[in-house]
């Protein structure tokens, strides 16, 4: 029995793909957070310098560990060629190799199994036709993004592989802008298929939903300026706060040349760009709740708040600490928790309208 109520061609889907909707959120959902924890455990990687440590990309026989001691004196053997080894690790003992080796193993064995967790399901559902058509280009964006996000990493560690010491901050930083950009896509797309069935309530202001999204743009671009603060180690240095090496605005901003590499190469106006952006980030979140206190959505923009002044808290203390691991990760997953307040948020502001119409099977 037909059911459809809106002449939209292009939008009927089966009831069965509706059913199926939840289903495809969840699998999404859960993709997602290997997404998230892939995220933190490159913080680890980055924190513990083993980004280096494997010096070639084997998509399918890299993810067998070496299995003898034949194997790992090879490994080992491979990294003594680069520059990170002649320059910063001499002397390395094997024990000592395999405890980076393993963080940048484990990187790479996660992103491969996160492949894995996409692919299998997404086929499933396509064969018992449970995917509306209109899912089908995004999911295989997001995919694509996946394979990409695996060749921009072999990328960004080809940068120290030959003249330098370690990681381009510039591929460091496309690398996780990439991995944000996906996560934030799985769970834009996930938010919306779990909330077909939910009531609709009356449509936010204009001006509200704008909001909502300019905050999850300005929270991706603090995460980016903080993968420049990671890139050259800039949380290692100027560890004072309030005052930035004694001064509200310290001398030395602009020092390079020309000017515009300072955003980028100077560690004085990387780390300097970044507590600037989170002063900013976080004037902005309290203009968005205060606008949106009256509204149904209060409660998720007080959540965005809270957690963007949690997390200046905790860089604060990871910086006066000088960047301990325990710290750095925390704050790396403070960023992933920040933005995802906001994009759930933004998300529930701009639902649409209609979902879409159904037909029999």
């Amino acid at each position: 029995m037909s059911v459809q109520t809106i002449p939209q061609p292009d939008a009927v889907v089966t009831e069965r793909q509706a059913g199926a909707r939840r289903a495809i959120a969840v699998w999404l959902f859960a993709v997602a957070s290997l997404v998230f924890l892939m995220v933190i455990v490159g913080g680890a990687t980055r924190l513990t310098d083993s980004g280096l440590s494997i010096t070639e990309w084997r998509p399918v026989t890299g993810a067998i560990p070496p299995l003898s001691a034949a194997d790992w004196q090879a490994e080992l053997e491979k990294y003594r060629q680069i520059p990170e080894y002649k320059l910063v690790n001499r002397g390395m003992s094997l024990d000592e190799f395999k405890r980076i080796y393993w963080w940048e193993w484990g990187h790479r064995l996660l992103g491969r199994l996160i492949g894995v967790a996409f692919l299998v399901p997404f086929v499933w559902f396509v064969a018992t036709r449970r995917i509306e058509r209109a899912l089908v280009p995004g999911l295989l964006a997001m995919f694509a993004l996946g394979g990409l996000q695996g060749g921009l990493g072999w990328y960004m560690v080809m940068s120290g592989l030959s003249e330098r010491v370690d990681v381009s901050q510039y591929r460091l930083a496309a690398h996780l802008g990439l991995a944000v950009v996906i996560y934030g896509y799985m769970l834009w797309v996930a938010l919306g298929l779990w909330r077909t069935d939910t009531p609709r309530q009356e449509a936010a202001p204009r001006g509200l939903r704008q909001g909502a999204v300019a905050l999850v743009v300005l929270i991706f671009l603090q995460i980016i300026a903080g993968a420049f603060v990671a890139g050259l180690d800039a949380g290692l240095t100027y560890n004072s706060w309030p005052l930035m090496d004694g001064a509200w605005v310290p001398g030395g901003l602009l020092d390079l040349s020309p000017w515009w590499r300072n955003a980028f190469e100077n560690l004085l106006t990387v780390q300097f760009n970044h507590r600037l952006l989170g002063y900013v980030l976080a004037a902005a979140a309290l203009w968005h709740y205060w606008r949106a206190r009256s509204t149904a959505r209060a409660g998720t923009a007080g959540a965005v708040l809270i957690a963007v002044l949690c997390q200046i808290a905790l860089g604060i203390w990871t910086l006066l600490a000088v960047v301990p691991i325990g710290l750095g990760l925390a704050h790396q997953a403070g960023a992933l928790i920040v933005f995802t307040a906001a994009l759930v948020h933004a998300r529930a502001l701009n639902a649409p309208a209609h979902a879409p119409a159904l037909r029999g099977v």
